[in-house]
């Protein structure tokens, strides 16, 4: 498995890893062009053969940065490769001189929640709603350090 900067053309391999993922909230690939136009650090998890099996985005503002996406093809989940993708992140981050990173997660990921927790985020707050069209809230984590 190799890791490597998420470039246009890994898109459209991405999209039906979202659409499973995310299901009605997924991303568009505008959403995706846009956050590689507007130069956020995202990477792609590469098989042997060169294809999409995970993908993750990572913004990074003066002071913080916001893990904006960490997904894994279904066939390939529960081998370790999400803790991969979120440790690149956070190694970025730290790279960047950024200690605080947040993120937003359904709040019924529980085991989303539980890789969050494995590496030091902790529970920030609610955002009622944030996730449309579903109205699921969002839980808020926090990782300082």
């Amino acid at each position: 498995m190799t890791l490597t900067r998420f470039r246009w053309w890994h898109i459209d391999e991405v999209l039906p890893i979202e659409a499973d993922a995310f299901g009605p909230i997924q991303w568009s690939a505008a959403m995706f062009w846009n956050e590689l136009a507007t130069g956020q650090y995202y990477l792609v998890a590469l098989d042997p053969d060169g294809s999409v099996v995970g993908y993750a985005g990572l913004t990074v503002q003066p002071g913080e940065a916001w893990v904006q996406t960490i997904a894994v093809r279904r066939d390939r989940q529960r081998a370790g490769l999400g803790r991969r993708l979120l440790a690149a992140l956070l190694a970025e981050a730290d790279r960047r001189g950024t200690r605080r990173v947040l993120l937003e997660v359904a709040v019924d990921n529980e085991p989303a929640q539980k890789l969050y927790a494995a590496y030091g985020f902790e529970p920030l707050g609610i955002r009622r709603g944030y996730y449309q069209p579903s109205n699921t809230d969002a839980l808020v984590m926090e990782r300082d350090g």
